[in-house]
C-alpha cells in the first residue's frame, strides 16, 4: 500500500464508526492464489496483490475494470461492489457476476504461480476499460513503463510486472497518479486521473496503466505477470503473459483443480473443511511458513502488521493439520514435511525462533519481541512460540520417513529443549515473557500451557531416551506448578502472575491449558482435583467472556476481560473468531479427556463445544459472506481486522476432526 492510497482512504473514511481509515481492508471478497502469489479480487471485479511476504514481488496496489458501449461516446460504466462472488470448484478460481446497465458481465479470476488471469464474459456490444497500477519493488516513484504493442512493462529495478491482453489492446496510455495538491485536498480523486496534456513524458514515468479490450465472440482476458529481472528476461516474460491471456473458462478450470492439495472426505462439514484448508493454502508460502493473514495495515498505523510469519500462529496450524490429517485422511503429508523443514531453517542458534519472519525467505522481519536479539532482559520475548514449535516438531518426528529430516529434527529439539529449559523458572512456571495477543508481560497461564505441551510431547516422541525422560521431568515440574496460577474467586486460572500479583481477568487465551492437560494425561495422568479445576476453568472463561450483542446477530467470545483493541467507537469488547473457535476446541478437547477417565460430564462439554463451533462454521454469523473468518467483529456485525485469518481456520478444521474421530457429531 503507498501512501497515496492510505490517504486517499483516510479521507473516505475518517470519521467511520467501524472503519479504520488509511487501510487495505479485505473483509470482502475472495483471494485467489494457491502458489505464490496472492491475489484479492474485490466485489467490485478490482485487483490487489498481497503476496509480498510470500513471494516478495509487489505487484498490483490499485485496479477497476468497467466497459462503454462501442462506438459510443457514452462514459465508462465501472463496476460497482454489489456484485455476487463465489469459488469455482474446490480450487482457487473466483468468478464475479456484474450486473450494469449495458448487460451482464461475468468475471473469472485464477492466479497462477506468479501470473493472474482475468477473463470476461458477456452477451453486450460493449468494450472493456482496465485501470491497473503496479508497484514493482513496492514503488510508486522512480517507476517506469515500456510498451511492447500488445504488452505493457511497468518496471522499478528488479521487479518488472507484465500486462498482456486478448484480443490486444485497441488502446493502452499510462497515466500519474494523485499529485500533491489532490492528495492535500479535502476532496477524493476519481481514479484513473485524466491524462495530462502539458508533460508528455509522464504517462510512461508510473505504474498506472489504462487499456481498452475489445469482447471478440462475447471474451475478453487480460493476465498480468510478476517478475524478478534476474530469473525471467524479458522475452520469456512476454510469451509467457502473451500465452496465458488465450486460456479460456475450461482451461482455467482446470488449472484450477490442478492447484488443489488434500482430499476432503464424505462429511456433513465438507464446505467447512475444504473453505480451510484453502484458506491455510492461500496463506502458504513456497517454503511452507505462512502469513497470519493479509496485511491490511502496512504503515502500522493500529496494528504491528499480519503480513509476517508468526512462529505461535504457524507452529499451532501445523499442529492442527497434522492432528487433522491423522484423523481424516487429508493427504497433506508434504504440508507437514515442508513445515518441519522451515522450522529447522529458522531456528536461532541459542534454540529458540525470533519473534517474526518472512515467509519468503525465513529471514528477520520487522517485529517487537525479539529481545534474544537485544541487550536487556528477556521479557520482550514470546516463550510460548517455542513451545509451540517443539510440540509440532515432536509429534511430527514419528512419523517422518526421511532420514536426513528425522536427523535436522533431532539436532532442533535437542536446542530447543535447552532453550525452553533456559526460560522456565524454579518454580515450574515460564518467566516473564510477553503473551500470546503481544500486548503485555508476565507469567501467563497460556504460556505454561505451550510449556506442559511441548514437554510432554517430547517426552511422548520417538526421539533419545535421555531427551525423553528430561522433557517428563519437566512436564511434572510444570504439571504441579500450575496450581499457583489458580484463582478461587473466580475459579479459574489466571491470565498471569505479575510482579507475583495474580491478574486473575478471563482469557480465551488460557483455554489451551485443556489441550496440554490432554497431551500430558497420555503421558502420567491427570489427577481428578485438576480435572475438577479443568471443569470450572472452562465455565467460568465462557462465562465471563460470552458477548451477544442485541445490534446484530453475532454472537461468541471476546479475546479477554478489558481488550480495548481496535474498538472505534465501540465500548465493549469485540467479538473474535479465534478466541470463539478456541473455545469450541478447548470444550472438545475437555470432553475428550472427561470421557477418558469416564466423567459423566464429558457430553455436556461436547455439546459446548458443538454449540460454539455453530458460531464458526460456514452458515454461523461469524463467517463472512464469503465463506472467511475474520480476526475480529464489532456489535453491529461488521467483520474487522486481518480476513481471512489462518489460525480460526485451522481451529476450526481441528475440532471437527476431533469431533469425528470420537464419535461426537
Amino acid at each position: 500500500m503507498q501512501l497515496r492510497d492510505a490517504l486517499a482512504d483516510y479521507k473516505r473514511h475518517a470519521e467511520h464508526p467501524t472503519r479504520f481509515p488509511g487501510e487495505r481492508r479485505t473483509t470482502s471478497g475472495l483471494f485467489s492464489g494457491l502458489g505464490g502469489r496472492l491475489v484479492h479480487v474485490e466485489r467490485d471485479g478490482s485487483l490487489r496483490d498481497f503476496g509480498y511476504p510470500l513471494s516478495g514481488r509487489w505487484g498490483i496496489e490499485r485496479s477497476r475494470f468497467g466497459i462503454r458501449p462501442v462506438d459510443d461516446d457514452a462514459g465508462v460504466v465501472w463496476f460497482d461492489d454489489g456484485a455476487a462472488q463465489s469459488y469455482v470448484g474446490d480450487g482457487g478460481l473466483v468468478v464475479t457476476e456484474h450486473e450494469t446497465c449495458y448487460g451482464d458481465v461475468t468475471q473469472y479470476d485464477l492466479t497462477i504461480d506468479d501470473a493472474h488471469v482475468t477473463r470476461f464474459e458477456t452477451s453486450a456490444n460493449v468494450e472493456l476499460v482496465s485501470f491497473v497500477h503496479f508497484q514493482p519493488d513496492g514503488r510508486d516513484t522512480l517507476v517506469g513503463q515500456l510498451l511492447h504493442g500488445d504488452a505493457v512493462e511497468a518496471y522499478h529495478a528488479d521487479e518488472h510486472d507484465f500486462l498482456a491482453a486478448n484480443p490486444s489492446f485497441t488502446h493502452v496510455e499510462g497515466r500519474v497518479p494523485e499529485r500533491f495538491g489532490e492528495l492535500l485536498s479535502d476532496a477524493n480523486v476519481e481514479l484513473p486521473r485524466p491524462l495530462s496534456d502539458d508533460r508528455y513524458e509522464e504517462g510512461q514515468l508510473s505504474g498506472a496503466v489504462v487499456t481498452t479490450v475489445p469482447f471478440e465472440g462475447g471474451e475478453a482476458t487480460v493476465g498480468t505477470l510478476l517478475t524478478d529481472e534476474t530469473e525471467t528476461n524479458r522475452d520469456e516474460a512476454l510469451e509467457r503473459v502473451r500465452t496465458l491471456v488465450t486460456l479460456g473458462r475450461e482451461s482455467l478450470a482446470a488449472r484450477s483443480a490442478e492447484q488443489v492439495d488434500g482430499t476432503i472426505p464424505d462429511h456433513d462439514e465438507a464446505v467447512a473443511m475444504r473453505d480451510d484448508v484453502r484458506v491455510l493454502s492461500l496463506l502458504s508460502g513456497s517454503l511452507g511458513l505462512r502469513i497470519a493473514g493479509p496485511d491490511f495495515d502496512p504503515y502500522y498505523a493500529y496494528s504491528g502488521g499480519y503480513g509476517y510469519t508468526w512462529f505461535r500462529d504457524d507452529a499451532e496450524i501445523s499442529t492442527f493439520l497434522f492432528e487433522s490429517d491423522e484423523k481424516l485422511g487429508l493427504g497433506l503429508s508434504e504440508w507437514h514435511e515442508r513445515s518441519a523443514r522451515a522450522y529447522c531453517r529458522t531456528q536461532r542458534d541459542d534454540g529458540s525462533w525470533p519473534h517474526r519472519v518472512w515467509p519468503f525467505d525465513g529471514s528477520l522481519a520487522p517485529g517487537w519481541a525479539n529481545a534474544r536479539l537485544e541487550s536487556g532482559d528477556d521479557a520482550d520475548y514470546q516463550a510460548d512460540q517455542t513451545g509451540s514449535v517443539i510440540a509440532f516438531l515432536a509429534s511430527y518426528y514419528g512419523e517422518c520417513d526421511d532420514p536426513s529430516l528425522r536427523a535436522d529434527i533431532e539436532s532442533t529439539l535437542e536446542r530447543a529443549l535447552d532453550s525452553l529449559d533456559e526460560t522456565l523458572g524454579d518454580d515450574g512456571l515460564p518467566v516473564d515473557c510477553q503473551n500470546a495477543w503481544e500486548n503485555m508481560t508476565g507469567r501467563f497461564s497460556h504460556t505454561t500451557a505451550t510449556f506442559l505441551d511441548a514437554y510432554a510431547a517430547l517426552a511422548l516422541s520417538d526421539l533419545d531416551g535421555e531427551l525423553t525422560d528430561r522433557a517428563a521431568a519437566r512436564a511434572r515440574d510444570v504439571y504441579d506448578a500450575i496450581d499457583s496460577l489458580w484463582s478461587d474467586e473466580r475459579e479459574c486460572y489466571a491470565l498471569r502472575l505479575a510482579d507475583g500479583e495474580l491478574d486473575d481477568r478471563y482469557d480465551s487465551a488460557a483455554l489451551a491449558l485443556v489441550a496440554a492437560h490432554r497431551t500430558y494425561d497420555t503421558l502420567h495422568g491427570v489427577d481428578d482435583e485438576r480435572l475438577d479445576r479443568l471443569v470450572s476453568h472452562v465455565e467460568s472463561v465462557f462465562d465471563g467472556l460470552w458477548h451477544d450483542p442485541s445490534e446484530s446477530d453475532v454472537k461468541g467470545l471476546v479475546r479477554f476481560e478489558g481488550d480495548d483493541w481496535r474498538m472505534r467507537e465501540q465500548d465493549t469488547e469485540k467479538i473474535w473468531t479465534v478466541s470463539t473457535a478456541w473455545g469450541a476446541n478447548a470444550a472438545v478437547e475437555l470432553a475428550t479427556l472427561l470421557a477418558a477417565h469416564d466423567d459423566d460430564r464429558s457430553a455436556a462439554f461436547a455439546d459446548e463445544g458443538r454449540s460454539l463451533l455453530e458460531l464458526v462454521l460456514p452458515d454461523g454469523p461469524l463467517t463472512t459472506d464469503d465463506g472467511y473468518l475474520a480476526e475480529q467483529f464489532f456489535d453491529d456485525g461488521t467483520p474487522d481486522s486481518a480476513t481471512p485469518l489462518g489460525w480460526p481456520h485451522a481451529l476450526r478444521l481441528a475440532t471437527l476432526a476431533t469431533l469425528t474421530d470420537e464419535g461426537m457429531l
